[in-house]
């Protein structure tokens, strides 16, 4: 067998409403893309949501919503891939990056604690591999420090203390304590990018809490203006019979959905549920299979809650990380394709030049040297994954693991 990474979970339902889309003379931006954000709000239980291009589009804009900048600062963990840091340098803001919990790709809330200033305007969590991060514990240390809190706009005296800005790219359908992702943070973003559960080949959207004296609806068109250039009219609308004329009430971005990608979220929503439920099957073959083996993995199911089952990361007790590239090369050897998440952004060049050291964030650094991210995907067989499992545990035992 040669089994891939993560390759996309595309049916003759998706292709249909690619066609339908193609056939019907609009593929921008119209009437798919809103039927979209309809139905992922009723998914969610939420009152809106404004697809985008990327979920990196949807934390950037969701920044500059809140109109964060330079002179502010914005915390997140060191543990994430590089797009939920760089759309802080993005708006001019100062990263502040935590390292994570021991054993746990979480940031270290202690550490938050001491991190946060009168500079502080957003906290970013990431619900990494789609297991929703201890927003309970996240509120109750914001409401510690709200006195911290210096509002510098209208927006931000309307919360009266830090926002949560959710990472949830991997998150979408995760359930924490009874409520899904979505209805945690202040604005939580998702990413339906070609890898992951429910893709639009690219794409996005983002999801808020209604924030007390602004309308939902006003919410939702800051987004829609900030996505199409200012402009306060989008293409559909345009075309109606006398209805050319617009304004630009800001010098803003591009980063729309097009009806084509709303198409394909159209029915891998329908799908979802499924999906979920054979990753969640994957998940649970995987666990018992390696129950026995040095590794150590995350819980995706309890009592309290279900992740959305995105990546399956395994940590290989006791090994180095030249040790840990090599198992990933002899499991492409044997037809298992792996892979790591994540290497800390601490590590990398463009951080390193921000003045971020490694040495600064050792539960990061000893969490990345072993870790190894399996196959994980709907489309996945049975026979796939009994032969992933296989190779996996020969690959251990090479390694007395």
């Amino acid at each position: 067998m040669n089994i891939p990474f993560s390759p996309p979970d595309i049916t003759e339902a998706e292709i249909e409403q690619v066609v339908e889309v193609l056939r019907s003379g609009w593929i921008t931006t119209g009437p798919k893309t809103k039927e979209f954000e309809k139905r992922l709000a009723a998914y969610m239980g939420t009152n809106k949501v404004a697809c985008l291009s990327s979920s990196t589009a949807a934390m950037e804009l969701t920044l500059r919503l809140l109109g964060v900048g330079p002179g502010d600062e914005v915390i997140l963990p060191a543990y994430t891939y590089t797009a939920t840091c760089s759309v802080i340098c993005h708006v001019g803001a100062t990263p502040v990056m935590l390292d994570i919990q021991n054993d746990c790709p979480e940031m270290d809330y202690d550490k938050l604690e001491a991190a946060i200033t009168k500079k502080t305007k957003v906290i970013m969590p990431v619900d990494l591999a789609g297991i929703l991060c201890d927003y309970n514990k996240l509120y109750e240390i914001l409401e510690k420090h709200r006195g911290k809190f210096s509002p510098n706009n209208d927006i931000q005296r309307k919360f009266d203390r830090i926002v949560v800005l959710a990472d949830s790219a991997h998150g979408f359908g995760a359930v924490r304590d009874g409520k899904i992702s979505g209805q945690w943070a202040d604005f939580t973003c998702f990413s339906f990018h070609a890898v992951k559960n429910l893709t639009t080949a690219e794409g996005g959207a983002v999801t808020w809490k209604s924030i007390p004296g602004v309308e939902d609806t006003d919410t939702y068109k800051r987004f829609m203006d900030l996505s199409l250039h200012g402009q306060t009219k989008d293409a559909f609308n345009k075309t109606r019979a006398g209805a050319w004329e617009y304004d630009i009430i800001s010098p803003a971005y591009k980063c729309n959905m097009t009806d084509i990608q709303a198409g394909i979220g159209l029915a891998q929503l329908k799908r979802y549920p499924q999906m979920l439920e054979r990753r969640q099957e994957i998940i649970k073959a995987y666990d018992a299979a390696f129950e026995k083996n040095n590794v150590e993995l995350l819980s995706h199911k309890g009592l309290n809650h279900c992740s959305s089952g995105h990546l399956y990361l395994m940590r290989v007790n006791g090994m180095s990380e030249e040790e840990r590239n090599q198992l990933i090369v002899k499991l492409a050897d044997a037809g298992v394709a792996a892979n790591v998440h994540y290497k800390p952004l601490p590590m990398m060049t463009a951080y390193k030049k921000l003045g971020f050291h490694i040495a600064d964030y050792p539960n990061a650094l000893e969490f990345y040297k072993n870790e190894v991210t399996l196959p994980l995907y709907s489309k996945l067989t049975d026979e796939q994954v009994s032969f992933i499992i296989a190779e996996v545990r020969n690959a251990l035992k090479e390694f007395g693991k």
